[in-house]
């Protein structure tokens, strides 16, 4: 026996001594590559890693010919990567093989340059840790904002639509693995086409497909169009399966006036901490000039976002059930932009079994959407910004008014500056009697 007849001292020595050698003969275990995804974006194109696990890398380039080069520090790699979607992306295959007899190597062969960027994610949730390479192309030309929204030198009124999540974030899940990026995506490009069958109007969707962009990025999309409002369309999750119906929400300085609208924020200004995107903030401004900016433009801002939203709630009313009969404030991140009107519609909630069957339904998704639009339309139509083409057609006009609960017919006639006698002959009605759901049409004044 090893170590018979050894001093007790001596025996405890040699016990030691074998288990180190038998702990430095046991390889060290690195991360495991377990998927690799990709999505192409308007400019750039997004590649993650999924790991069990974190894990160090280097990121290089190389010409003649163009590469990209990923070293993952003793990674390996069980998924596959021959079938990534490459079409359309400047990425013409991806080779790999193990550096060292211990480190991964990735290489992207390349169809053109592009500037590279990658990043580490620990792990969120139910999310893994990633390792995201984003690819972005290079001199890619600007979108001509000002040019399109022109109609024969007048402005039209410019709704930029950004569909939640995207991309690497999911948004919330429903059953059968419905997710929120999806059905935001297919009820924003409805709305599109629908505010774009309205004269005077040009609709302009934040992400065109199934990508991710930082909350601050959507903001300053929103800006760069010179839009006139940013609508930004969720489907979110509570904690409760019984939780239902839709709402409308604009920004609160002073957070959240409900406990459902808290946690709808807290959860939507943690998707940067997915998408991997840096917290907005107003750090190249003075600290006092930013706070009088803000404090006067958040007010305007606030006040028409509060009243596009009443009109937006307004048409929804009349479609589905509400979650809420007014609109809400919270501090949503995409909402904080100073000088655009900004609201957030929940269009129902995901982890709620009868509306994600609704939800998953391209008719309601198309009807949501055609409401949606009703409320933004009449709201721009009883009042059209200076210097638009709605604006100087608005004798010419007559506008749209779908019946809520609680409206009434003198109520209405209020809102759009008008008499009940003329509201009353515009739609041929002998009597006051009105039913949730009836359009109305307002006379033109």
């Amino acid at each position: 026996m090893i170590g018979a007849g050894l001093p007790v001292g001596h025996k405890q020595y040699l016990f030691l001594f074998s288990l180190l050698a038998m702990l430095v003969v046991i390889p060290a275990v690195g991360a495991e590559v377990e998927g690799v995804r990709l999505w192409r974006a308007p400019d750039h194109t997004r590649l993650v890693f999924d790991l069990d696990g974190p894990a160090e890398h280097k990121l290089f380039t190389l010409q003649n010919p163009d590469r990209v080069v990923i070293d993952v520090s003793g990674a390996t790699l069980s998924a596959a990567v021959d079938n990534l979607p490459l079409t359309d992306t400047p990425i013409a295959g991806v080779r790999h093989a193990t550096k060292n007899k211990r480190d991964l190597r990735v290489v992207l062969d390349l169809k053109q340059p592009v500037n590279p960027r990658s990043f580490a994610l620990r792990r969120h949730e139910a999310l893994p840790d990633r390792l995201v390479i984003d690819l972005h192309d290079r001199d890619k030309v600007e979108e001509k904002t000002i040019e399109q929204v022109q109609v024969s030198g007048q402005k039209d009124i410019v709704i930029a639509i950004d569909a939640g999540h995207g991309g690497e974030d999911p948004g919330a899940l429903g059953p059968g693995g419905l997710r929120e990026k999806d059905v935001v995506l297919a009820i924003s490009k409805y709305l599109q086409k629908s505010i774009d069958s309205n004269p005077g109007f040009s609709a302009k969707l934040v992400r065109t497909g199934d990508y991710y962009i930082p909350l601050r990025d959507r903001v300053k999309k929103g800006r760069q169009l010179r839009a006139d409002l940013f609508v930004s369309i969720h489907a979110d999750a509570f904690t409760r399966k019984d939780a239902r119906g839709a709402g409308v929400y604009a920004v609160s300085s002073r957070g959240a006036t409900s406990e459902t609208a808290r946690f709808l924020a807290q959860r939507e200004n943690e998707s940067d901490l997915i998408g991997g995107a840096g917290d907005l903030s107003l750090s190249d401004k003075d600290d006092t000039l930013a706070g009088v900016l803000l404090d006067l433009a958040m007010t305007a801002t606030m006040n028409a976002s509060l009243d596009i939203g009443t009109s937006v709630l307004s048409s929804l009313g009349s479609f589905t059930h509400l979650h809420k009969k007014k609109v809400e404030q919270a501090n949503f991140s995409v909402l904080r932009n100073p000088d655009v009107p900004s609201i957030l519609v929940e269009t129902g909630f995901i982890t709620n079994p009868q509306e994600a069957r609704r939800l998953r339904d391209p008719m309601f998704q198309r009807r949501m959407a055609e409401k949606l639009s009703e409320g933004i339309v009449a709201h721009f139509t009883s009042r059209p910004p200076a210097g638009s083409w709605l604006a100087a057609n608005a004798s010419r006009i007559d506008r749209k008014h779908t019946i809520a609960r609680g409206d009434t017919l003198s109520g209405i006639a209020a809102r759009y500056n008008i008499s009940v006698a003329d509201l009353k002959k515009a739609n041929g009605m002998q009597t006051s009697m009105i039913r949730v759901g009836q359009t109305l049409t307002i006379p033109s004044g």
